[in-house]
Order: C-alpha cells, then structure tokens, then sequence
C-alpha cells in the first residue's frame, strides 16, 4: 500500500533523528561512561532484538523461529560490520566528524549504486547535492582537526555497510519483520565478539542505559521505520536524505557533549536541509509529470 506524501515525510524525519540519536548516545557512552566499544555494539543489538521480537509477538503473534526467518544473512552481516565499524571508530572521533564520515560513505555508495542501475539525476537536483555538500564542508573542516586514521576507515567502512543494509531493504517484505529477523541473527555474533574480548569488557550501567536505548528504540524501532519507507524513495533521494544526519547530530552533540554551536553551523544546517530539498522535491515533481 503506497505511503502518502505526508506520511513519508514524517517517517523519514523520524528515522534521521533516530540514526542522528545513534551517533550522540554511542558519544556520550563511550565518553562520559565505562563502557568500551564491543560492550556497546553487543548490547545495542541485542536490545535491538529484543523489542522488535516483542513488537513482532504483539502485532503479529508469529514463532520467534518465523520472525528469523524474515531477515537474511546478508543483510544481518552488514547491520553487524555497521555496528561494530560505528562503535570502534567513535572511540576517538567527534560526533559531528564521525557522522560526516559515515553519511558521505553512505551517499557515496547509494548514489553510484542508484547511477549504476539507470536513476539519473537533472541538473536541479545535482545542484542541490553539491549545496549539500558544501554545507558539510562549511560545517565541519573548519572546526575540526584531521581525525585519526584507522577510526576514519573504520566509519568510512560502516558507512559503506549501511549503504548496502539499506539497498537491501529496498527489497524487504515486512519491514518490521525483516528488521526483526536481521538483528536477532546479528546480536548473537556481537555478543560472541564481545565474549571474546572479555577482558577488554568494561560495563557500567550508565553505559548499559545508553546502549539500550540505542538499541531498543534508535536502532531497532528507528530501522524498522526506515525500511517502510526505502520502498518508496528513490535510491538517490535515499542516500541524499541521510545527509541531513550530520547536522542533526552536530547540533545535538552542542546541546549534550558542548560542542560549539556558531552562526557557521546554523548556516551550514540551511545549506544542507535546503540540498535536501531540491533533491527530493524536484524528484517527486518529476515522478508526477
């Protein structure tokens, strides 16, 4: 059933304050707390799994065993190097960098792969990536020093991970479902990794709060909406989209982490949002004509 246009507003906005709520609440764990990286990413899926299945349960009342069986290996394999690629890169990165990083490995990939396979863009809409990307550019170069290199491929990885879950996506059945079945193959190799890492492990339960709201309500219930919703966009109007994360996130990080909030990045957060917007708008106007 096609979603309208107003529904897929909302739910697309919802589904970036979520990714955008991943970034900070992996910071403030990592940073203000004593949990370490893999303690994080096993938890977030694991809580993850956990209220999906039961939204699954309670909507549906289908077998765990059929909820499995509505993901896939593959896919469950790119949530799984997302994750863990997200988490060990924000050991050593900002939030704003770390978001930029991800995002624009994201567009990268989902665009070439939209190009690739016949979506072509008007000079419109290739006006307003580069607004958008200039607005990155505005946003962070100025401010923020070269960010360590392993942490940077390791986000540059996770990136190019969540540009293949998402392309998958596309072709979800019941996105719920599907997202269901991905994290619950996906959460017991995290916890396997963090096992092996156990005396790395550290936990508290500031740490464990944050990791489980990112995993319970950001990451799983915040995936599950962004599945409905990839049927129904174009894989470059996908990828564009995300660009807005990285201001989302820059201004949360100023609000709880004390970063810097300027005029530099309100302007930034226009030029950005305003890309989105020719984008997006001038792709519906055409799918219309």
């Amino acid at each position: 059933m096609p979603i309208s246009r107003p529904r897929l507003f909302f739910m697309t906005l919802l589904a970036m304050l979520a990714f955008a709520a991943n970034s900070v609440l992996c910071r403030l764990a990592l940073e203000q707390t004593k949990i370490d990286a893999a303690g994080f990413t096993a938890i977030r899926l694991a809580s993850g799994a956990v209220v999906l299945w039961l939204l699954v349960m309670m909507r549906d009342g289908i077998s765990t065993r059929a909820t499995i069986g509505q993901g896939s290996w593959p896919s469950a394999c790119a949530l799984l190097a997302y994750a863990v690629g997200f988490s060990f890169a924000y050991v050593s990165l900002a939030t704003g960098t770390g978001a930029l990083l991800l995002f624009g490995a994201v567009q990268v990939t989902m665009i070439s792969h939209g190009l690739r396979h016949g979506e072509d863009l008007r000079a419109r809409q290739w006006l307003g990536m580069s607004l958008a990307c200039a607005g990155l550019v505005v946003l962070f170069l100025p401010g923020i020093s070269r960010p360590p290199l392993g942490s940077a491929l390791l986000m540059l990885g996770a990136g190019v991970a969540w540009a293949v879950y998402s392309l998958r996506g596309k072709g979800a059945g019941s996105p719920l479902e599907a997202t269901a079945g991905n994290f619950m193959r996906a959460a017991p190799v995290a916890l396997l990794l963090a096992a092996l890492l156990h005396r790395g492990i550290s936990l508290d339960w500031s740490g464990i709060g944050y990791a489980v709201v990112s995993g319970g309500m950001a990451s799983g219930i915040g995936y599950a909406i962004w599945y409905s919703v990839l049927p129904s966009l174009k894989t470059t109007t996908a990828a564009t989209v995300q660009l807005g994360v990285p201001v989302i996130a820059a201004i949360a990080g100023a609000l709880l982490l004390a970063e810097p909030l300027t005029l530099r990045l309100l302007l930034a957060a226009v030029a950005v949002l305003g890309g989105i917007a020719l984008v997006v708008l001038h792709g519906e106007a055409r799918a219309r004509a």
